[in-house]
């Protein structure tokens, strides 16, 4: 009789399966369990080991397996279910148990044939293969293998399950679906209710073959599976559907139904897909869509209107995310007012305009008793939990209804422009707050020190004030994440002095924070991973406390734009980035751990050699030892090293001897600078085989080889660099049908070349013919997120530093060879050209006239030559043109007047004889003397080299040139002689000017 009961208890209360089971085997006389499924059980778990804790299944609980013990009842044990009149295993829970090992194809798994819920997710299977025996389950009805790490082809066998509903392999990057499996899948299911395959390799599969999925289903997830093609119109009127995620393929096609679209479907997720999304016709059927709630539609292909104004219209949206996708005009303040908004992602539009002042209104409520009240309707979005703005153009300040809704959990506002200060929080549930990159101002809210939840703060770039308490810090145990840099009027001295605060801290940023030690809470930082202190005042030795921390966590360390002097030995083993630049450092190079990514010690007082040990280091790509004292010859090991570096920067050094000879087949280099040495010998033929490099700085050393005709095979490169060399020969013509292709920067004056000025050369320059003015507004800089390239230039005369090298920057130096012959007439096409210099060389023969043709030239200098003839006046028309140097050479005939020519002083023609007219004291025939522009137009300095002339750079004058447009930071120079910034055109190689740099809005890395 009781065991009747139990049935009966059982029956009504079918969603407590374990209950049923453990109580009638706890209440029989007889297990239920049968021998042979319980050793099955434990035959399978016992053939995996138990692993440590995996990231993945941090946020979810192990369920315990202690109770799984040869001789009790399996249908007792955590995770097994029982069939409660036969005492057959009818299902199987091991999600997240740390398992790890293979499934093998013969696991006593397969025996349970009576199983009809298997759940393996959230464990490391070792990438094994799904066998075919996975279909031999009759009776499955639910079968989840998401986050287990298997891989190979998805077994067709599976369409077996004849019974399945629930079908889950998502999160198994290496598994792929072909579409014989997939067609046979979807045809043979046809009770499946919920099919989640993200994140599966579906790249072969034609979407086609989802046309006939079953009309039970409910749930379709097809997100980031590299699905191309169109996709079936049909499964939009699935009568059952009621979510339909398709994210992150962005190859996949298809329309949305553009009228008598009635189904049940409550979320929409097209987001990163090729869907082309009409505003019109979508408004049009979210008002057949009365249950939709969620509409993820981020990066998509808008088309209509560039505005959403079909916004207002979303009163049944809970959940919104339309970023990135470049709407515009003002704020849509009206989505505010939907009471049961709990999402909304707006984030990386350029939306304008500041965020309403929401208000609580009165209205009247007539009673039944015909009298009449008035009650409060608030319009804020009082359900709201998450809630991203950033990346857009909104201005104004944070509105109070903002730090006043109890359900938010993540607020993002950062790079926007919005002014003001950081109010008080009225609730403490934040999680996430994101306000950096904005025109804030003020000290921090006390209040941040009751958001006992916080896990990230991020105020960095703002104009905050005042002194940061570390008691705001106390109570913040879970804060993982912190980002203040770049507050100048910050002062964070006894924030940084405190200790026993932010335990569980994992990120901090701290640049320009003007702290001149290393926060000492670090010491119990256990879990720190990334820490950026650059740009302070810390100095001296680098604490030894500080060594031990993080020792197994830190992986991105940057202490660069300091005064520290010395840092011992490197113990942090999982180091991948370590930033050293631009700091006293002295003694021998560091040794960096063996994982590390990027390491620069540029800009210190390192001495000694480059040790061979460098070169284990197989995980390097980025290599920046530039601006020490390090001597001795570069290791020939480094070459090999080439198949993993992409930047090589060595430049400005000591070093001498050989450069390797061994850069490797598959070479990755992209930049390589040796520039400031004195290395010798012959030019590196192996480097051809690095086909990706773009820069190559090899000046100022003594490598004596002819010119390197094998370079212009090299498809990418841009910048040559080979000024004050031994190079000699001469350059003939180009050994290849299209050199250079992409070349914008060459520079091989101070050499010993000769011969005429290759002309087919010139005439293939393609990268320098380009018109550059469709492109003014795009300032690029070569590098990439870690490195930006840098080169030292003769520009007006002047050796500048480019600290970072604009794109669409382009010159010509061959100055100080011994060329001879006329310059050639091709040079007119190349007209992106910025500079070009052929001084002091033995050229001959007319200044072409195509020289007028370069109308984004900014200096020429064809001095001490031979040129002869009258100064074309094509060249009037070079309005850009800001330095002009023509002297020392046999031109005659009245100087050219008008627009830039009316700037230039005597210098840019003296010593030719035969020139007359203004600025020359010369008269032209009977002309009376000529007089200079107004002097308010023009100011001038003087500058004397060493062998013996000067000239003049002028700085105000007729167009300001491509270049100072776009604010590259070329230096004008005032009244007086500024010595500390002038490198003599001829003078030594350490003299330099540099650009200003632009301040960036976030951390490079």
């Amino acid at each position: 009789m009781e065991r009747l009961l139990l049935l009966l208890i059982c029956f009504l209360f079918l969603s407590q399966p374990n209950y049923c089971s453990s109580s009638l085997s706890f209440n029989s006389s007889t297990p239920l369990c049968h021998s042979d499924q319980s050793s099955a059980l434990l035959h399978f778990r016992n053939s995996f080991s138990v692993g440590d804790s995996l990231y993945r299944c941090d946020y979810y609980s192990y369920p315990p397996k202690n109770s799984w013990k040869m001789g009790t009842d399996c249908c007792g044990w955590d995770g097994v279910t029982c069939d409660t009149m036969t005492g057959h295993v009818i299902a199987v829970d091991l999600s997240c148990s740390r398992l790890q090992g293979p499934i093998h194809p013969n696991t006593t798994l397969f025996s349970l044939r009576h199983l009809q819920r298997l759940n393996l997710a959230w464990n490391d299977f070792n990438d094994s293969a799904i066998s075919s025996k996975f279909g031999g389950f009759a009776d499955m009805t639910h079968l989840n293998l998401s986050y287990s790490i298997v891989a190979g082809n998805f077994p067709s066998e599976i369409s077996h399950l004849s019974k399945l509903v629930s079908l889950d392999f998502s999160y198994n990057d290496y598994m792929r679906i072909e579409t014989p499996s997939l067609k046979r899948l979807v045809q043979n299911l046809t009770h499946l209710t919920e099919l989640v395959l993200d994140r599966v390799d579906m790249s072969s599969v034609s979407p086609n073959s989802f046309m006939n999925l079953s009309s039970s289903l409910m749930s379709l997830r097809l997100p980031d599976c590299q699905l191309n093609g169109r996709f079936p119109d049909n499964i939009f009127h699935l009568p059952n559907l009621q979510l339909l995620d398709a994210l992150y393929n962005d190859m996949l096609t298809g329309s949305l139904p553009t009228y008598n679209w009635s189904t049940p479907l409550k979320s929409l997720g097209l987001s990163y897909t090729g869907f082309p999304i009409n505003l019109p016709n979508l408004i049009s059927n979210l008002k057949s869509l009365k249950e939709l709630t969620e509409l993820y539609l981020r990066g998509c292909n808008f088309i209509g209107s560039s505005y959403p104004t079909f916004l207002p219209n979303l009163t049944q949206i809970t959940s919104l995310d339309l970023s990135y996708n470049n709407f515009g005009g003002q704020f849509p303040w009206s989505l505010l007012n939907n009471a049961g908004l709990t999402y909304l992602d707006l984030s990386s539009n350029n939306f304008i305009g500041q965020l309403p002042n929401l208000s609580t209104n009165r209205t009247k409520v007539s009673s039944s008793n015909g009298s009449s009240s008035s009650q409060s309707v608030s319009q804020i979005p009082s359900k709201l939990v998450y809630l991203y703005l950033s990346d857009n153009l909104l201005n104004g300040t944070i509105p109070s209804w903002l730090y006043d809704i109890p359900s938010l959990l993540y607020l993002s506002l950062e790079y926007n422009q919005l002014t003001g200060h950081i109010g008080e929080f009225l609730h403490n549930s934040l999680v996430v707050l994101r306000l950096s990159n904005n025109k804030l101002h003020g000290p921090l809210p006390l209040s941040i020190s009751k958001l006992a939840s916080l896990n990230q703060l991020s105020v960095s770039f703002n104009n905050l004030s005042g002194n940061v308490e570390s008691k705001i810090f106390f109570r913040l145990k879970n804060l993982e994440y912190l980002e203040m840099s770049n507050n100048p009027l910050l002062s964070l001295s006894s924030f940084t002095f405190a200790t026993n605060i932010l335990p569980k801290i994992i990120q901090l940023q701290l640049s320009s924070s003007n702290i001149t030690e290393i926060p000492h809470f670090l010491r119990t930082a256990e879990n720190i991973g990334d820490l950026d202190l650059s740009k302070n005042q810390i100095k001296g030795n680098i604490p030894k406390w500080f060594l031990e921390v993080g020792k197994d966590s830190l992986f991105y360390l940057n202490l660069s734009y300091n005064n520290l002097t010395s840092i011992g030995h490197l113990p942090w083993k999982y180091m991948t980035v370590l930033d050293l630049r631009s700091n006293m450092l002295q003694g021998p190079l560091p040794v960096p751990p063996l994982l590390i990514y990027f390491f620069s010690v540029s800009r210190n007082n390192i001495t000694g050699q480059i040790s061979s040990s460098i070169c284990n280091l197989s995980s390097l790509k980025y290599l920046d030892l530039s601006y020490n004292h390090l001597s001795n010859m570069i290791p020939p090991c480094l070459g090999n090293l080439s198949n993993y570096l992409i930047d090589l920067d060595l430049k400005s050094n000591n070093l001498h001897g050989t450069i390797p000879s061994t850069f490797a087949k598959g070479c990755y280099l992209k930049s390589l600078k040796l520039n400031g040495n004195q290395l010798e010998g012959s030019f590196p033929q192996s480097l051809v085989h690095c086909r990706n490099l773009e820069v190559l700085d090899f000046g100022n050393n003594k490598i004596n080889s002819t010119f390197p005709h094998w370079l212009e095979t090299l498809p990418e490169l841009r910048v040559l660099i080979l000024r004050l060399n031994n190079f000699h020969g001469t350059l003939g013509n180009p050994k290849t049908k299209f050199p250079f292709p992409n070349l914008r920067i060459i520079d091989l004056s101070h050499n010993e070349f000769h011969g005429h000025l290759p002309t087919n050369l010139f005439k293939y320059l393609k990268a320098m013919m380009m018109n550059v003015s469709a492109n003014k507004g795009e300032l690029k800089y070569m590098g990439d997120n870690f490195y930006q390239d840098s080169v030292i230039v003769v520009m007006k005369g002047l050796s500048i530093e480019l600290v970072k090298i604009q794109s669409l920057f382009t010159t010509i130096d061959f100055s100080n060879n011994n060329f001879k012959g006329e310059i050639p007439k091709s040079i007119g096409e190349l007209g992106s050209l910025r500079g070009l210099n052929f001084s002091h060389n033995n050229l001959v023969g007319h200044v072409p006239p195509s020289l007028g043709n370069l109308t984004n030239l900014e200096w020429l200098d064809l001095s001490s030559n031979k040129l002869e003839g009258e100064i074309p006046i094509q060249l009037v028309d070079l309005t850009s043109l800001a330095f002009l140097n023509l002297s020392e050479n046999y031109l005659f005939g009245q100087i050219p007047q008008g627009k830039q020519f009316n700037t230039f002083t005597n210098d840019s023609y003296k010593e030719n004889h035969g020139l007359c007219g203004f600025p020359m004291t010369k008269a032209c025939g009977n002309d009376e003397g000529q007089q200079p522009p107004p002097s308010s137009t023009i100011q001038e300095d003087d500058f004397e080299f060493e062998n013996g002339f000067h000239w003049k750079v002028v700085l105000l004058g007729y167009g300001v040139g491509f270049m100072f447009g776009l604010g590259l930071g070329y230096l004008v120079f005032s009244s007086g002689k500024p010595k500390w910034l002038v490198n003599i055109v001829y003078g030594g190689r350490h003299n330099k000017v540099r650009r200003t740099k632009k301040n960036a809005h976030g951390r490079t890395r």
